[in-house]
């Protein structure tokens, strides 16, 4: 299993949770984006720089995981592309993206687009809190030790 990471938009605690668990477990964890990222190579963890460009890093990523990595992205159309080849994939709050809400999820981010594009809707994302940290930590958690049980089987 490989954890990629779609670093352009991750907050730095959810990177320090990342890079902490792939050491621990020794998992390699892969962090792409389009610029340098300081402090996140470590013994299992890597950075890959892509050019710059719109979805470039996405491209990357989307054409290297495979079936049984994990994801860690809030990009949804990314989500959806990753899900598709069998990826499970977690937002940066915790909540699971997989075959049984992923459409639900693209569907409602379709919609907000929309929204946004009239000036219905102002685009805002809520700065992370300690509990939205917390949450990511344990749904992450939870994945790796699901993974860690199916691999010794």
């Amino acid at each position: 299993m490989i954890i990629w990471i779609d670093s352009d938009s991750c907050p730095v605690k959810i990177r320090e949770i990342v890079i902490r668990a792939a050491n621990r477990v020794g998992i390699n964890a892969v962090f792409v984006a389009n610029r340098e990222i300081p402090g996140v190579e470590s013994n299992n963890s890597s950075l890959i720089v892509v050019e710059k460009g719109e979805g470039v890093a996405d491209a990357y990523i989307v054409a290297r995981a495979s079936e049984g990595d994990l994801a860690i992205t809030r990009d949804i159309p990314l989500a959806a592309d990753l899900v598709a080849k069998g990826v499970l994939v977690l937002d940066d709050r915790g909540s699971v993206m997989d075959s049984s809400n992923i459409r639900e999820r693209l569907s409602m981010r379709n919609a907000m687009t929309e929204l946004r594009s009239y000036g219905i809707v102002s685009e805002t994302t809520k700065p992370m809190s300690q509990r939205d940290i917390q949450q990511f930590a344990a749904a992450f958690d939870k994945q790796l030790r699901q993974w860690i049980n199916n691999a010794g089987k």
